[in-house]
């Protein structure tokens, strides 16, 4: 079991995280905590794997209190799950080595993603010993799965999702539905379904391309804004 630490200043909030964690199979909560000195005290008390950790504390802020855990020794993962969206706080929280950051308000699909994607992370990393460049990209792979789409609907795979993104990323200009199939390795249908998926969450830019007789070709293109 992954145990986990959750930290929000709301005590509503943090009991609705915290039921949120114990949905998902694998998981469970040891503590939770509504400041910060709260939360130096129940790592202190009992250590955890991860900590879902809120920013706006009434005594500080998260990543003042990762920054001290880090100070006293702690390696507990920290995934920060916050209203705090400000570009300074996001690139602070990525220097500070937290794994994800997820924005509030979100809900179920959101959290659990993550914590999937943080499970595959353990998982890949289990083994030990050395690891070969395919290796690195599936453990760095195996946390982007969890934010790619983390509202997937029931039927479709994180997995797929991020080889579809992949592909997207290193193509230099837009796709049709086709070669965007042939280099995924999947169906021509399977990548329909994604890319329609991805461009309704605003993950992918559709353009037409029009020929001289039929129907215009669809053609993808990863957003910046993504």
């Amino acid at each position: 079991m992954i145990d986990v630490l959750v930290v929000d200043d709301d005590v509503r909030v943090a009991g609705i995280n915290a039921a949120y964690v114990a949905k998902v199979p694998g998981f469970r909560v040891s503590a939770t905590a509504h400041s910060a000195a709260e939360a130096l005290a129940r790592i202190a008390d009992t250590p955890v794997d991860l900590i879902l950790m809120d920013h706006y504390l009434p005594d500080g802020n998260g990543l003042a209190v990762v920054r001290e855990l880090r100070g006293l020794g702690h390696q507990s993962d920290v995934i920060m799950v916050t209203a705090a969206r400000d570009v300074a706080t996001v690139r602070s929280a990525m220097r500070h080595g937290a794994l994800q950051y997820l924005v509030k308000p979100f809900n179920f699909a959101g959290l659990r993603a993550r914590l999937e994607a943080y499970a595959g992370l353990r998982r890949a990393l289990g083994g030990g010993g050395e690891a070969e460049q395919a290796e690195v990209d599936r453990i760095f792979g195996a946390l982007a799965a969890g934010s790619i789409t983390p509202d997937l609907p029931k039927g479709h795979s994180p997995t797929t999702a991020e080889v579809v993104r992949q592909v997207l990323l290193a193509a230099e200009g837009a796709l049709s539905t086709q070669e965007i199939a042939d280099r995924a390795g999947v169906s021509r249908q399977t990548a329909q379904r994604y890319l329609k998926l991805l461009e309704r969450t605003s993950r992918v830019r559709l353009s037409l391309k029009y020929g001289e007789t039929g129907r215009p070709e669809h053609r993808y293109l990863w957003s910046a804004s993504a």
